[in-house]
């Protein structure tokens, strides 16, 4: 009896999501114990926000598989955090009760895990980061010291404009 790839495919990263989720669940843990009342809370909005944010991520995984078929290039190579982003965007639209199921979850507790996962990501592909040679050293120096002036002139106007 021969397993069926699609199946593993998606018990992959349904456990990965469920790792994820579970982990966002423990750092939004973590910060109520250091910040008490203060700080954010779990409720049952929160744990049902990330049913919804897991619902999603999986609708998102299920439609960039089925858009594998499509004979246009550009659909058949959009990435699946695109799918996930407009099947959010569709649904927070569509209900104010999901968009406050998922404010319930600490944005900055969605972070850490995404954070750990590119780094794990980039820290397996260190040989071909190693063969890309040191010119895409000074390509990511200067793209975080764009995105640095860029952020601060924004706050600045912003600011200016607020007159603040």
């Amino acid at each position: 009896m021969t397993k069926n790839i699609t199946d593993n495919y998606y018990v992959k990263n349904i456990l990965i999501l469920t790792l994820s989720l579970l982990l966002i669940l423990f750092t939004q843990w973590i910060k109520v114990m250091k910040y008490g009342e203060k700080g954010p809370q779990i409720t049952t909005y929160t744990i049902i926000g990330l049913i919804i944010l897991g619902v999603f991520a999986i609708i998102g995984i299920a439609i960039q598989r089925f858009m594998q078929c499509c004979p246009i290039k550009f659909v058949r190579d959009f990435p699946i955090l695109g799918w996930v982003s407009i099947t959010s965007l569709v649904f927070c639209m569509m209900s104010t009760k999901i968009v406050k199921a998922i404010n319930a979850v600490d944005f900055l507790s969605i972070t850490t895990p995404i954070l750990t996962y590119a780094g794990i990501s980039v820290a397996n592909k260190l040989g071909v980061l190693r063969n890309l040679s040191w010119k895409i050293a000074i390509t990511g120096v200067f793209v975080f010291i764009g995105t640095y002036l860029g952020s601060a002139s924004l706050a600045q106007l912003g600011l200016f404009l607020a007159n603040k």
